[in-house]
């Protein structure tokens, strides 16, 4: 494995026009916003052809608010209702949509969100929705993937981008980026490792999305790996 397999595979972007105006991005957040950064910067460069219309967090401590408000960023913050009390899943579902539709975003994206929304909610978003999970879907869905990959003995492990629907992280996968499992690896160390990955995966695959090599659009995608790109999902290859 060598980092040459991504030059290789990212060539075939240059070929793409660039869209008259840039894709409209909504974030969903809960933590640290590593990933949200990785946008800001990727916009702010001109490196990505994006603007972020919006970040919704479901936690008022989230540092990813910082990041957004530092980037003069509109932000909601879902966390809890007027009388103090966290606000339940159908609460923020409906604020989350009237906010969403407000925006209008071309796409929204899951970037360390961690609530799980339900189908009706999916199904009547103003756009597609894309997630960032912390394995090699399909494996490992759900929570403690780093550990579970250990516990199971996996010589490879990583990232994924996959298409949201109502069953959590089913949905069609985009593409992934690997790793080797060291076997002095712990939980921690491979979380921050495969974190790296994250940071290039997922504004590669907004790339991808924002000038039409991929398509989210449900009837294209049997057909995009015979038009566009020779596999699916992509993988993006790196040294352990």
């Amino acid at each position: 494995m060598s980092v040459d397999t991504i030059s290789i595979k990212t060539q075939s972007v240059d070929n793409v026009s660039l869209p008259n105006k840039p894709l409209r991005v909504a974030v969903l957040v809960s933590g640290s916003g590593s990933n949200l950064q990785v946008l800001i910067d990727a916009m702010q460069a001109g490196t990505l052809p994006i603007e972020i219309v919006g970040v919704i967090s479901n936690r008022e401590d989230a540092y990813a608010v910082t990041r957004a408000n530092a980037a003069a960023i509109p932000v909601a913050i879902l966390s809890h209702v007027a009388s103090g009390k966290r606000m339940g899943i159908k609460t923020f579902e409906q604020h989350a949509n009237d906010q969403l539709q407000a925006w209008q975003p071309d796409l929204i994206v899951l970037a360390g969100f961690m609530r799980v929304l339900s189908g009706s909610f999916i199904n009547s978003s103003p756009a597609p929705m894309i997630n960032l999970h912390p394995s090699l879907l399909p494996a490992y869905k759900g929570l403690d993937t780093h550990q579970r990959a250990i516990q199971a003995g996996e010589r490879h492990h990583g990232c994924s981008i996959h298409i949201v629907t109502a069953e959590l992280d089913a949905g069609a996968v985009l593409t992934q980026a690997v790793l080797e499992v060291n076997q002095k690896d712990t939980a921690d160390g491979l979380q921050k490792r495969v974190q790296k990955l994250e940071h290039q995966l997922l504004p590669w695959t907004v790339l991808l999305l924002a000038k039409g090599v991929l398509s989210l659009e449900q009837d294209q995608l049997g057909t995009q790996q015979k038009t566009c790109m020779p596999l699916l999902p992509l993988k993006l290859y790196v040294d352990s």
